[in-house]
């Protein structure tokens, strides 16, 4: 049996100019979204070391973050969710 692709994953969003600046120019699906921000997180070495499910904001996720400094990995989709339209 071949699953198929959740469509609401698929579905393209606009972004703010926030979540454009870290991820790209939008629209751009939920799945690409959460997969260009892992992409980022990594890329400036911004898990926290003692706990990898953490991720420890640097300016410009702290606006995606509502100001937080460090946000768990799901809390994170959570907070990033009012930047898709």
């Amino acid at each position: 049996m071949v699953r198929k692709a959740n469509p609401a994953l698929l579905k393209p969003y606009d972004l703010s100019a926030e979540l454009e600046e870290v991820v790209g120019k939008g629209p751009l699906p939920r799945g690409q979204v959460v997969k260009k921000l892992w992409e980022y997180i990594k890329k400036h070495d911004l898990q926290n070391p003692q706990n990898k499910r953490n991720i420890l904001a640097d300016d410009k996720l702290k606006v995606l973050f509502g100001g937080k400094g460090e946000v768990t990995m799901f809390e994170m989709t959570k907070l990033v969710s009012p930047h898709m339209k």
